[in-house]
């Protein structure tokens, strides 16, 4: 059974996901490979290569130049292409797609308010759709990007309109949105006002000069500073 982990005021929280999948299979969910569905394995991997060489023959220019950019080798960029024509044949995501999908992770929550802030994260020139360039350099960041990445891209989330600040406000958004998504199958067992507790216990730490904003500075010196959150950003590194 896969854990969902968040941090509450210093300590671990779990949420238990009855999918039953790893994190490495809950990914090439979002992003299914397209495999034959025949039971004969010679045809399923000539159909896998056909399709492998279309894929190159695609887009070896993009793959490329993703490559350089990410922290994926050529043959997994070549698997995730391959899954999200397949999923996406358009060639981006949009919000609502992204939410369904989403929500079959969380099935014991509402992920909806969640997803929409982590669908904005990825869509970095927010033109509401995730391509799969958008996709790819934010998973590179999530699952192999040092930790100084991952907490830049954290503070992305954390600061959704994209001003530069994270405002109390707009923490216990987000905040409230994970606790949503986690439901009722968590331990402990939560609180109803867990969240606002849990915002005003980290703000308090992160805002170092008490203007009412955490600057991107504040963050990364605070969760540098803090076990718990070093130690959650090293679950995702080498899933995939």
């Amino acid at each position: 059974t896969s854990i969902s982990l968040v941090i509450r005021d210093g300590s671990f929280l779990y949420a238990q996901n009855n999918t039953k999948r790893s994190i490495k299979e809950r990914l090439m969910k979002l992003l299914p490979c397209s495999a034959a569905k025949t039971s004969s394995p010679a045809i399923q991997n000539s159909v896998e290569d056909e399709l492998e060489m279309a894929t190159v023959r695609h887009r070896p220019e993009a793959l490329e130049l993703l490559e350089a950019q990410s922290k994926f080798t050529k043959k997994e960029l070549q698997i995730l292409y391959r899954g999200f024509k397949n999923e996406c044949p358009s060639g981006v995501v949009n919000e609502e797609t992204f939410k369904e999908i989403y929500s079959q992770f969380f099935p014991q929550g509402d992920s909806t308010t969640y997803a929409h802030f982590l669908f904005n994260a990825f869509d970095t020139d927010h033109n509401g759709a995730v391509s799969f360039e958008d996709f790819i350099k934010g998973l590179s960041i999530l699952l192999r990007g040092t930790v100084q990445e991952k907490l830049n891209w954290a503070f992305n989330l954390y600061d959704i309109n994209k001003d530069g600040y994270i405002t109390k406000e707009e923490m216990l958004d987000i905040m409230k949105a994970i606790y949503d998504m986690m439901g009722k199958c968590t331990y402990p067992v939560l609180k109803e006002d867990a969240p606002r507790q849990h915002v005003e216990t980290f703000f308090q730490k992160m805002d170092k000069n008490k203007d009412g904003v955490v600057t991107i500075d504040e963050f990364i010196e605070s969760c540098q500073k803090d076990e718990n959150i070093m130690r959650s950003m090293q679950l995702f590194e080498n899933v995939i």
